[in-house]
């Protein structure tokens, strides 16, 4: 008994519904059986270079964050000494 996800053409709706032989699917919001069947998002299968390549990209862009942060404040430092003296 696959699931798949569709939406109601009455109130457009959309749920993932249990698909029984020989009996169409239900809107589970108004009871309506016109629904229109959705194309699913495919699985990812995760692989060792594939989590690795993530979590290269993940760091890389921590990285720019903790640069930026560094610089401003350094910044906000720089203008508290001028501004009140050092």
């Amino acid at each position: 008994m696959p699931i798949h996800d569709f939406q109601c053409s009455g109130c457009g709706q959309r749920s993932e519904l249990l698909v029984l032989a020989n009996q169409p699917p239900v809107c589970p919001a108004c009871g309506s059986t016109r629904l229109q069947r959705l194309f699913s998002g495919s699985a990812a299968v995760s692989t060792t270079r594939s989590r690795e390549r993530s979590a290269a990209v993940a760091r890389g862009k921590a990285s720019a964050i903790k640069k930026e942060k560094d610089h401003a404040l350094s910044e906000y430092l720089r203008n508290h000494i001028k501004d009140h003296g050092g």
